[in-house]
């Protein structure tokens, strides 16, 4: 009878005493934030460590698989630090008057651009709505009136003076509205037409054309005093109307300048409020009402008759990045990472048919919004949009971003582009991401190290003890918190705490994937509320999890059904050669189950050695390569000291069709094998799990809780018989996290569990023989399992090598 004994029962899963627990219920937890940060030190670490450095590359890559909790974990973190720092200013965007194609980006204080952007729109507004009223007042017009009737006496003396001498010489003159002269000849006072002006004697007709050119000259000096008369008066009327324009705009628009000068202090504003202001003297008449005309518009004309608004448009203020809600720094998580959300763009509208920008269509991206702060994005999102990455990496590279005006597809109809002044970049991006993109970054783009010096590693789990205990009660209070969840008694939340050792398979430790926490307690508090209980217990916390395992083990149901059917193959009793039940785990989605497999095993005469029927098949990975060469030195280790191997066998899974990979099944695989070659039967009530060394060291493998609950679902389904159960590594005793009911069953005895350490263990308790010691000849203990399978390797190779012979006569 084996040594070895079954674990007891409080072995094979952890259980919170609830003394652990300094709560009533929930309702007693009062929230504190640290243990939001308490279970990642190494990422908290490097996270304070990277906003103390300002150097630019300093910009973090959070590392951790998914449902860590890494956005709320890193918001949490990232609140308190932005709220101490300073708010940054708003960007806005104005028209560059010397260079439209180039605008102008400004800064003013938080909270400003808006504000600015209103009342500075309100004033132009309201000085092109003063402005008609001033040119239609008495004072102005009187004034008009006064220059142009000047003008008028100037005129009128000057073409007097220009009649005079024309009719001195014998000339009447005509000025026409262009100031063009024309001289007539008199004959006897008479003014000629043109018709008897032909008709008269060449000689006379040559003298007057002479005469007539000398006159001309002498009224040319004439003319350009009355040309210069005309522009002292479109000068004097240009004057009137800048010095009433300005009356205007000092009364109505200098206040808004002056209020905004004294709180903003930027010469680049002051800057544009000057060129602003230069730019209405010089086109006042754009402000002014426009007279109806039938004559045909050209497309300029058009436009402007279409949208009167746009006279005002290069006044206005393009409003970039607008703070005056923020609290302290950004915080921006871009989501949808595209070129245009990430780097900002620069729209068209469509005006008759043509496109058209300016600086006001200029659009912010998430860079833009997050500077003087913390931009978040997770790598998977940026790195599966076109172009995204790249922009990234130059505008970290470069310290600036620059909007470009790609206008994707619409190059055919693209009119002409504009160039807004880039934006200097003072902010941390942090990428949020799996530790194997990390790795890859580092490899394929030589930039990444350089920008993102800082990883923040975090882990998956953390030690089941008080402070665990602590963090996850403060978890579960916040998360009650936020959704607004049913009060927990201290029996459900001990098994949520049980349930966090169970997500990580680990006695010793509880899982950080706080996320799956949050699914078990808000549906918890949902199975409640529909039982009609005020506060959620043990029992229905323990009935969330058969439900969510019901809801999704389909697939486990079937496998198990054709199990049932005999379909598969699989023997819980009796006991045969050759043949050992194995253990896997299959996963569909994120449902994760074990199920049992017959692993068989022959031997007979020659020189093939050990063959791998999965690996002949393909069907093996590299990993389950490796175990089975492993295997093959163990049998050589044993029993090829004092002899060759000499003998053909082979190995399989049967019923095996999707393939086999890793080395867990290694430790059956040979029990299989020495069984067949010892021809001594093996228990079928026991499925075996555990990978062995070349040494026989059983060592540890993944997955053995869902191995266990697979094979006892099997046993349970067919009738627990007492003899039924599972041989495991001793080194995963403390990885046992086996449902309530397995527990239940080993406590009445009907169910078992053997840790070992050694391949001769788990074949004492396969076979129910000693497997004997090594003598100083060589040999081994009579009558052992290990005696019988050497004593059948010597008698193979004996016939491997006499089987052909003749005897001679």
């Amino acid at each position: 009878m084996s040594k070895i004994r079954p674990l007891p029962a409080k072995k094979l899963r952890a259980k919170l005493a609830l003394s652990h627990i300094p709560y009533k219920s929930s309702n007693d937890i009062k929230l504190d934030v640290s243990f939001v940060h308490a279970p990642q030190p190494r990422a908290m670490q490097a996270l304070e460590l990277a906003l103390h450095i300002k150097d630019n590359g300093y910009n973090i890559f959070l590392a951790g698989c998914a449902n860590l909790g890494r956005n709320y974990m890193l918001q949490e973190f990232l609140r308190e630090k932005a709220q101490a720092l300073p708010v940054p200013p708003d960007m806005l965007y104005v028209n560059n008057f010397d260079d439209p194609d180039a605008p102008i980006l400004l800064t003013v204080p938080a909270g400003k651009g808006r504000a600015l952007k209103q009342d500075f729109s309100q004033a132009i507004a309201n000085v092109r709505k003063e402005l008609p009223k001033r040119f239609e007042s008495d004072s102005y017009l009187k004034k008009r009136t006064i220059i142009m009737e000047q003008f008028a006496d100037e005129r009128d003396a000057l073409f007097k003076e220009m009649d005079s001498i024309a009719g001195k010489e014998g000339f009447h003159m005509d000025l026409d509205e262009q100031g063009s002269i024309t001289l007539y000849p008199l004959i006897d006072g008479k003014r000629l037409s043109e018709e008897e002006f032909e008709r008269i004697d060449e000689a006379l007709k040559k003298s007057l054309k002479n005469k007539g050119d000398k006159l001309l000259q002498a009224l040319n000096t004439l003319l350009r005093n009355m040309n210069n008369a005309e522009q002292a008066l479109r000068t004097k009327e240009q004057n009137l109307d800048k010095e009433l324009t300005t009356e205007v705009l000092e009364e109505l628009l200098q206040p808004v300048i002056k209020e905004y000068e004294e709180c903003c202090h930027s010469e680049t504003l002051t800057g544009f409020f000057n060129a602003a202001k230069e730019d209405i003297l010089e086109h006042v008449e754009a402000l002014l009402p426009k007279e109806p005309s039938n004559a045909p518009l050209s497309l300029p004309e058009a436009l402007q008759q279409q949208h009167p608004e746009d006279a005002t448009a290069p006044y206005e203020i393009n409003v970039f990045v607008d703070h005056s809600e923020t609290k302290g720094a950004p915080i921006i998580l871009d989501d949808h990472p595209t070129v245009t959300n990430l780097l900002g763009c620069i729209e068209r509208e469509a005006e008759m048919g043509a496109l058209i920008t300016d600086f006001s269509l200029i659009k912010s991206g998430s860079l833009h919004q997050a500077n003087g702060g913390f931009l978040l994005l997770h790598i998977e999102d940026i790195l599966s949009q076109s172009g995204s990455w790249e922009g990234l990496m130059r505008a970290l590279r470069s310290g600036m971003v620059r909007i470009e005006d790609t206008e994707e597809g619409q190059e055919a109809t693209k009119t002409k582009g504009i160039e807004p002044e880039p934006l200097l970049l003072d902010l941390k991006v942090i990428l949020i991401g799996a530790e194997e993109i990390y790795e890859q970054l580092l490899e394929s783009d030589d930039r990444f190290p350089k920008l993102f010096k800082i990883k923040a590693h975090l882990n998956d789990a953390m030690l089941r003890d008080k402070e665990g205990y602590a963090v996850y009660l403060h978890r579960m209070a916040g998360i009650i918190d936020d959704g607004d969840l049913l009060p927990f008694t201290k029996e459900a939340m001990a098994e949520v705490i049980d349930y966090g050792s169970r997500i990580v398979e680990d006695q010793t430790r509880l899982s950080l994937k706080f996320p799956l926490i949050r699914e078990i307690m808000i549906e918890a508090s949902a199975l409640a509320s529909m039982d009609k209980k005020k506060a959620v217990d043990g029992a229905v916390v323990h009935k969330t999890l058969v439900t969510r395992h019901y809801r999704n083990n389909l697939y486990e149901e079937l496998f198990f059904e054709e199990y049932d059917r005999d379909l598969i193959k699989v023997t819980t009793h009796g006991e045969k050669i050759g043949r050992v039940n194995g253990l896997s785990v299959s996963m569909y989605g994120d449902f994760e189950f074990g199920l049992p497999h017959q692993i068989a095993s022959t031997v007979g005469v020659g020189h093939g050695g050990v063959i791998d029927l999965e690996r002949e098949a393909e069907l093996s990975g590299p990993i389950h390569t490796k175990a089975m060469m492993i295997l093959k030195s163990y049998l050589i280790g044993m029993f090829a000291h004092n002899k060759p191997l000499v003998l053909t066998g082979s190995l399989y899974f049967e019923q095996g069709y999707a393939g086999v990979e890793g080395d867990s099944a290694s430790g059956a695989e040979l029990a299989a094998l020495l069984s067949a070659l010892a021809e001594v039967p093996l228990s079928q009530s026991l499925a075996f799990t555990g990978a062995v060394s070349q040494s026989g060291e059983i060592l540890a493998v993944g997955g053995v809780t869902r191995k266990i609950e697979g094979y006892f679902d099997i046993c349970s389904r067919r009738g627990l018989t007492g003899l039924q159960g599972v041989i495991m590594p001793k080194d995963n005793v403390d990885q046992l996290m086996l449902k309530r009911e397995i527990a239940d069953k080993v406590e009445e005895g009907l169910f078992s569990i053997y840790p070992v350490t050694y391949i001769e263990e788990a074949l004492e308790l396969l076979t129910g023989m000693k497997c004997g010691s090594r003598r100083k000849d060589g040999s081994f203990t009579k009558d052992s399992l290990f005696d019988r399978v050497d004593r059948r390797l010597k008698e193979l190779g004996r016939l491997a090598t006499h089987a052909y012979k003749q005897n001679k006569k």
